[in-house]
């Protein structure tokens, strides 16, 4: 997913809502710099996750337009292919007995046959947005939906193990495209979660890197208010970035968010029409080779989880 323009928000301050989070924040740093120089020193298949919005001029759209083609399949198995989406049973206990999370993997890998239906326009609150996109790809077409099934299905198996009870916004061929955005939210808001997230990969220009976390603004208009999510999400986005580092040795974007890892936007639906704690997550960016060669690994990609999910148990459990 990629953006750029007026509704793109700069970076809020930080503030300390407790003593622990203040821990959390002082151990960023030091992982964000460790993430830094391995980022550097490590290279191709060892370097940084990348986001979206590029500064001072347009990015590669990650949240391609509804019309693309549908990018083709590389035969790298270890690569290309989503483990099968099995269900493990909620822990019999555990940290998260009783929590309920939603995952929202970003965009569907069937939306390029349904281009009518995703183009159509949803009310998200401020304005009116396309109901979904069909996200961006690797240079060699290895599609960013299935890269977030296969994230979102190693996360929910880490979280599952800790007792939580996870739902996923879609899975496999249901629905056979989207949801829409605003659905996307509604589905979080129904189940009541403890916390949501959505799970994405950028497009934007080579040599862009590093991953981070999208915190939902402050709106009140028409159907959306994230006024009372806008806390607690920053400290759900703020542990999932500190943990991302120590967990991935990736470095914090180095082309938007000012070396936080962190962003606050006011335009996306999945955010704005939240009534429970919910941010997105930019793991990297699918158009720049070295953050490609980290994103396909599926080595790489359950760092990746084991690091959200790290960062969602200290949200829950304060």
């Amino acid at each position: 997913m990629s953006y750029v323009g007026p509704d793109f928000d700069p970076p809020q301050p930080r503030r300390s809502r407790r003593a622990p989070l203040t821990v959390a924040l002082a151990a960023l740093v030091p992982g964000a710099l460790l993430g830094w120089l391995v980022y550097e020193a490590v290279g191709s298949p060892g370097g940084g996750a990348g986001d979206s919005a590029k500064p001072g001029g347009a990015a590669t759209s990650a949240s391609a337009t509804a019309s693309s083609p549908a990018p083709s399949r590389s035969s790298d198995s270890d690569q290309k292919h989503s483990p099968a989406p099995t269900r493990s049973a909620p822990a019999a206990s555990g940290p998260l007995k009783g929590k309920v999370i939603v995952i929202d993997p970003g965009h569907n890998p069937g939306n390029f046959r349904h281009t009518a239906e995703i183009n159509r326009k949803v009310d998200i609150g401020n304005s009116r947005k396309e109901c979904d996109t069909t996200g961006t790809a690797t240079n060699d077409g290895w599609p960013e939906a299935e890269f977030t099934l296969d994230v979102s299905h190693r996360l929910r198996t880490l979280l599952e193990k800790e007792g939580a009870t996870v739902k996923l916004t879609h899975d496999g061929d249901e629905p056979a495209w989207g949801p829409c955005v605003d659905e996307r939210a509604r589905i979080g808001n129904t189940a009541r979660a403890d916390a949501a997230i959505s799970i994405h990969a950028d497009g934007s220009a080579a040599g862009n890197r590093g991953f981070h976390v999208i915190l939902p603004g402050s709106v009140h208009s028409g159907a959306a208010d994230t006024r009372p999510i806008v806390g607690p999400s920053r400290d759900l986005g703020e542990r999932i970035a500190g943990n991302f580092v120590r967990a991935t040795g990736s470095a914090p974007s180095n082309y938007v968010g000012g070396g936080t890892g962190l962003v606050t936007r006011t335009d996306l639906g999945g955010l704005n029409l939240s009534t429970v704690p919910k941010v997105f997550i930019e793991c990297g960016n699918m158009r720049d080779g070295k953050d490609a060669a980290l994103l396909t690994s599926g080595a790489w990609r359950q760092k990746a989880a084991q690091g959200i999910s790290e960062g969602i148990v200290s949200f829950l459990r304060g």
